[in-house]
């Protein structure tokens, strides 16, 4: 049997609490109960990702598949842990014990209406955390995307595996697009027109996506910072294609989403671009 303690709970020699203290078990990691002994769990702990210690922990507070509405004891704590990780002063670790513990959800409730955004909830989080300490290397400002370290894709692509062809799935989908964007343009057109069609497509692909209205303005406003691009680069031609494209992109987004941010947003792009005010650069008036 497997479970999850909802607090940091401390695991001793022997089933008494006045034995020695072997360490701590933290939110959402996983404990591997062998034997059950009155009050206590004699159990095999997760402390790391490469520490697993054996000993005893009160039994209390532990939520198990077995559980009576476990599923939504585990995503309660969860949401509370990304709440406190939201705060100023909030617990430290406390985005890390969200993403186990959303996990956690998923995997020993497969079955719950819960599972799916949970799963996508914990990889969200760990993405970006990594996302993070990605941006802080100087790879980071590596013009093409091979050339820099990416996010671990693993846990979005499960939850694009146990839940296709829905909302978390498109979702998950709309992430990956980050590691195939560019560091820096470095004021060049190969860039920002690649990653266009990459949103582009995105929409295409997952028209139902939650995330479309951010894809299309994000196409929207790389096509409308070519305008500028292409100019430097003396063609003419494809500056007033891609003139053309952000305007239509701009005016879909706004159309499609009025009540959305992004169609704010696409609104005032849409401006900008009938007004000549540049979208891209330190150009000024």
């Amino acid at each position: 049997m497997r479970g999850t303690p909802l607090r940091t709970t401390s695991i001793y020699l022997s089933p008494d609490s006045t034995s020695a203290k072997l360490d701590q078990v933290e939110r959402g990691r996983e404990v591997i109960i062998l034997e059950t002994v009155g009050a206590w769990l004699h159990v095999e702990a997760n402390l790391t990702e490469e520490r697993t210690i054996t000993g005893w922990i009160p039994a209390k507070g532990v939520v198990q598949g077995s559980t009576p509405n476990g599923d939504r004891i585990l995503f309660g704590e969860a949401v509370d842990s990304e709440d406190q990780a939201s705060q100023r002063h909030g617990r430290r670790g406390a985005a890390q014990d969200a993403m186990r513990l959303y996990y956690r959800t998923a995997e020993y409730f497969p079955a719950s209406p819960l599972a799916g955004e949970a799963m996508y909830r914990s990889a969200d989080i760990r993405w970006q955390i990594d996302k993070s300490d990605v941006m802080t290397r100087p790879s980071a400002k590596e013009k093409e995307a091979y050339l820099r370290e990416g996010m671990e894709e693993q846990y979005m692509r499960e939850v694009m595996k146990k839940f296709p062809g829905g909302k978390w799935a498109d979702l998950a989908a709309f992430h990956l697009i980050d590691n195939k964007l560019c560091g820096d343009w470095q004021g060049e057109s190969k860039c920002p027109a690649k990653e266009a069609d990459l949103y582009e497509n995105y929409a295409k692909d997952h028209p139902q996506s939650p995330a479309v209205a951010e894809a299309l303005y994000d196409a929207a406003w790389r096509w409308a910072a070519l305008i500028e691009i292409y100019k430097t680069e003396d063609q003419a031609k494809k500056s007033e294609e891609s003139k053309a494209r952000a305007i239509a992109l701009a005016q879909r987004v706004a159309t499609q989403f009025p009540q959305n941010d992004w169609g704010a947003r696409g609104e005032r792009l849409l401006y900008m671009i009938q007004q000549g005010v540049p979208a891209y650069g330190n150009a000024s008036e």
